[in-house]
């Protein structure tokens, strides 16, 4: 049974510094876009109606969008990049699904997540029949170096949502303890994004480090900004509602800055928010007090852009062109939502 996924939205998808990335690989994009709506056909029936409406909820395709301009960077030709970028957008999306049951999320980008529209067996089962239509992607590609990249990368983020399971809630988490977090949850993914670019065009090995390196900090630096915006930044440019992360007892950098340099009775008031999640009405305009008063907010922005600059300078040995450009020029969009 088919079922039609208006992604209209998703074709080209525009603001700020995201729109030189997006003109670059529009024509692309929309050939990925035919590949998910291919791809994520199954004749039970649920399979397609809850991927899709995942899938069409919105998002930037901002993971795909990174494998097709390294590509483009690299000289690529062909279409194996374009399945590739579907293989990246399944995983990224059978992330989600999983994310979004264990959370117990019902809202993601303003909408109704899937879970809480067709309960939480069917969103996990129907995230295994992603990763499961990704590695089919993979396989028909042919190349083991690509299969490697990818399936590490899947491995790698199953791994960090483990750790991540294993941190919840608890104030003892350091700040190498979150970096180790979101390397495997978010920055994996961007990484191997990236590098698959390199590997389709068969350049060198350093120009795949390089674009993996690119990708891995870009990674760090786009969930650390998340996570910062997720206390200063405005309901209507979330997506989602300003304190969420601290609602749901989540120990990001802003916290963790806070309750170390914080003294006893704030680091109580942090493990009754966080860890015992007994939480007042007046509690989150006293948590920004405490992150005003120890810097947190304004050291975890240089944090971000410190990993936006990595990100860059990774770049400096690969071609002068249009798209490496457009990657630079995203990694700036992004840390530059802060200011």
């Amino acid at each position: 049974m088919a079922v039609a996924i208006d992604l209209k939205q998703q074709q080209t998808p525009s603001g700020g510094g995201l729109e030189p990335l997006t003109r670059l690989v529009e024509g692309d994009l929309r050939r990925v876009n035919e590949i998910i709506i291919d791809k994520m056909q199954s004749p039970v029936a649920l399979i397609p109606q809850l991927a899709g409406h995942i899938i069409a909820a919105g998002g930037k395709r901002l993971r795909p969008m990174l494998t097709l301009a390294s590509a483009r960077l690299c000289g690529a030709e062909g279409e194996r990049q374009m399945a590739l970028a579907a293989c990246v957008e399944f995983i990224h999306t059978a992330t989600l699904l999983h994310d979004d049951v264990v959370d117990a999320s019902e809202l993601r980008r303003g909408l109704q997540t899937a879970n809480a529209v067709f309960g939480n067996k069917a969103s996990v089962l129907v995230g295994d029949f992603l990763f499961s239509r990704a590695f089919q992607l993979m396989v028909a590609d042919g190349s083991l170096k690509v299969l490697k990249a990818l399936s590490d990368a899947s491995a790698i983020i199953a791994e960090g949502e483990v750790h991540q399971l294993m941190t919840a809630n608890d104030m003892a988490t350091d700040e190498a303890a979150y970096l180790e977090v979101i390397r495997a949850k978010t920055a994996a993914l961007f990484a191997a994004a990236c590098q698959v670019g390199a590997i389709v065009a068969e350049r060198p090995e350093v120009d795949e480090e390089a674009l993996y390196a690119y990708g891995l900090n870009f990674g760090i630096a786009f969930q650390l900004v998340d996570d910062i915006l997720d206390y200063t930044g405005d309901d209507d440019g979330l997506g989602k509602s300003r304190g969420d992360d601290f609602r749901e007892g989540k120990i990001t950098l802003p916290v963790v800055l806070a309750y170390e340099r914080g003294d006893e009775t704030e680091r109580a008031f942090w493990r009754r928010c966080l860890e015992d999640l007994e939480q007042r009405e007046d509690d989150l305009p006293h948590a920004l007090q405490l992150m005003e008063r120890h810097g947190a907010v304004a050291e975890s922005k240089r944090r971000a852009r410190l990993y936006g600059d990595r990100a860059c300078e990774a770049m400096a040995a690969l071609p002068d062109n249009a798209a490496r450009q457009a990657l630079l020029d995203v990694v700036d969009f992004c840390v530059e939502r802060l200011y």
